[in-house]
């Protein structure tokens, strides 16, 4: 008899109830187990038939479905430690956003004071001060402003983990051209010949990408600066399965033995004596480019420029 298999008398009497009562049953689910006495959940189909002498039975499939249940488990605790996951990481961007109201207000405030008391000692004491001194207090200036620097890099690094993507569809040519334009205006005095693919269109996040080439072009312009006859490309590779845009130039160029150092913030290859900089840039672009679900990464040698390729999701990408 079925109820053999029954773990529980009382669901054995449900489930014969219930198909006695509507005459079948699809996929019902039930635990089970064997003769041995091994647990399983079965699922029936079936249907209520009746003999000759008008007595009825059961006619059907029972399942085993145990793999399927137990699978189902898996999923419904992954789908709790999600959760719970998710709850911790609101729980951190709520920390992130008062860390970034502390770092804009609290921080800000000592070293505005710092540059401007600076300042005021230099304009209205200067003549009591030697050389020496008028130095130092442009040094603390300086290091004032480059730590302000860093705070809004800082900033803008944590901000964009927290950021929505918008996408929309983009003339990236558009934008590098503007963002280029933008750094002739700066240094009208420097000439570089700047290369810009037309027609490069892509579904991303406007803001966003433009913080990318305000950063790869940016450095570009920046390690181009010793040479006369600097050169700055940027484009699309033709020939690859998905659009793996580039930025190239011919400047000062870096080790690929250091290159795993490039997108980490504060890692530097050259010295800010050298080429100034935060060091928070490139860690800057890479969460960007990581949040289009894309990959960026570098080629170089060292004295013969640099060429950094990055990728954009490839459903999004045009």
């Amino acid at each position: 008899p079925l109820s053999h298999f029954h773990k529980d008398p009382d669901s054995c009497q449900a489930f014969n109830d219930k198909i006695l009562q509507q005459g079948f049953v699809n996929d019902e689910e039930i635990p089970m187990q064997t003769l041995q006495g091994r647990e399983f959940h079965a699922s029936f189909t079936t249907t209520v038939k009746h003999d000759k002498a008008g007595n009825p039975y059961f006619y059907g499939i029972v399942e085993d479905i145990s793999k399927r249940k137990e699978a189902e488990r898996v999923i419904q605790q992954l789908n709790i430690a999600l959760r719970n996951r998710a709850m911790e990481l609101e729980s951190v961007n709520r920390e992130l956003e008062a860390f970034s109201y502390s770092v804009s207000h609290d921080l800000r405030a000592p070293l505005r004071s710092v540059d401007g008391f600076s300042r005021i000692l230099l304009d209205e004491y200067s003549e009591r001060l030697d050389d020496k001194g008028r130095d130092r207090l442009n040094r603390v200036r300086a290091a004032a402003q480059r730590m302000s620097s860093l705070i809004d890099d800082l900033l803008q690094l944590s901000r964009i983990t927290r950021t929505e993507l918008k996408h929309h569809t983009i003339d990236l040519s558009a934008l590098a051209g503007e963002v280029l334009e933008e750094l002739r205006r700066n240094e009208p005095q420097r000439i570089v010949h700047c290369s810009v693919q037309t027609d490069m269109i892509a579904q991303c996040d406007a803001k966003l990408l433009r913080i990318v080439l305000v950063n790869l072009l940016g450095n570009a312009w920046k390690f181009t600066g010793k040479r006369n006859d600097a050169c700055i490309e940027f484009g699309i590779d033709a020939h690859a399965k998905i659009p793996v845009y580039f930025v190239r130039d011919n400047g000062a160029g870096f080790d690929m033995n250091f290159a795993e150092k490039l997108f980490s913030p504060f890692q530097r290859l050259h010295s800010t004596n050298e080429f100034p900089g935060s060091g928070i840039g490139l860690a800057t672009v890479q969460r960007v480019i990581h949040k289009h679900a894309g990959r960026i990464w570098a080629e170089s040698e060292v004295g013969q420029g640099a060429c950094f390729y990055f990728t954009l999701e490839p459903s999004e990408a045009l």
